[in-house]
């Protein structure tokens, strides 16, 4: 059970944990994105957006104290100059994990740790965020586009309106006192407007194209018969008598034999003296008490 376990050791020591995570903070600001293990990452999010937070405040004593983390001094500079002035605006979340996968080796999840600000597919517009559209499951009807009227068209209806209205105010005007039976209808005189006969065919011409002969002539490009055989050779190396003179190298007999020598020991006279060691017969035999 992990209660109360607040910090992940990373299976190192204190003193190899908090080098690690310096180190991997500067390669965060310097390169702003990294790719690490989920573990190592979500370690270092509370390991350097502090760091951040204090950059907002750029005085002496602040860089002081990112320096004793970081021990970098371009580190500090990138941070104090360029990253604090484009998180600014932020008040927290300056960084952001993108899981990846996981490693062929042990199989550990890895990922990809940023700082928010310099990706920008995730940026947002100047205008904000993007409205989106509401979709549905029920179908809706589709609505009928109008098609758009153009200015010759509205104008030319306009014109035709103000001709109806000349024709009606003409008509309301007429007087109605003739009647219909005193009218009677004069013939039109016919009118001979015939049209004098045009003759308007056009006169054939001859377009017809001349016929050039374009047969391209017959060219000799037949290659002529080059002799590129190569001459012969010689290029036999010559014999060259290098015998070897015989040189007698025999080992002259040497007569190692060696002599015989007497190592028989001699003869030394040692016997012993005969010595007697017979025991001497002692008399212990009881002598006998006279009786009174």
């Amino acid at each position: 059970m992990r209660h109360g376990k607040k910090v992940n050791h990373l299976g190192r020591t204190s003193s190899h944990r908090h080098a690690m995570l310096s180190n991997m903070a500067t390669s965060l600001i310097l390169h702003k994105r990294i790719s690490t293990t989920v573990a190592k990452a979500k370690s270092l999010r509370k390991y350097i957006e502090p760091l951040i937070t204090k950059a907002k405040d750029d005085s002496t004593h602040s860089r002081r104290i990112v320096f004793s983390y970081l021990q970098d001094k371009n580190a500090v500079t990138e941070l104090f100059r360029e990253i604090s002035q484009k998180v600014g605006d932020r008040s927290g979340g300056y960084t952001r994990i993108l899981r990846t996968g996981f490693r062929v080796g042990d199989a550990a999840e890895m990922c990809i740790i940023e700082l928010v600000d310099y990706n920008e597919n995730y940026t947002q517009n100047k205008g904000g965020k993007q409205a989106k559209s509401k979709t549905t499951r029920r179908g809706r009807s589709k609505r009928k586009t109008e098609t758009p009227v153009t200015e010759t068209e509205a104008t030319e209806s306009k014109k035709q309106k103000a001709k109806d209205d000349k024709q009606v105010k003409v008509i309301e005007e007429a007087p109605a006192t003739v009647d219909a039976e005193i009218v009677e209808e004069i013939p039109e005189p016919e009118v001979a407007v015939s049209t004098p006969e045009v003759d308007i065919s056009t006169p054939k011409v001859d377009v017809s194209t001349p016929k050039v002969d374009i047969s391209t002539p017959k060219v000799d490009i037949s290659t002529p018969e080059v002799d590129i055989s190569t001459p012969e050779v010689d290029i036999s190396t010559p014999e060259v008598a290098v015998s070897t003179p015989k040189v007698d190298i025999s080992t002259p007999e040497v007569d190692i034999s060696t002599p015989k020598v007497d190592i028989s020991t001699p003869k030394v006279g040692i016997s012993t003296p005969e010595v007697d060691i017979s025991t001497p017969k002692v008399d212990i035999s009881t002598p006998e008490k006279k009786e009174e």
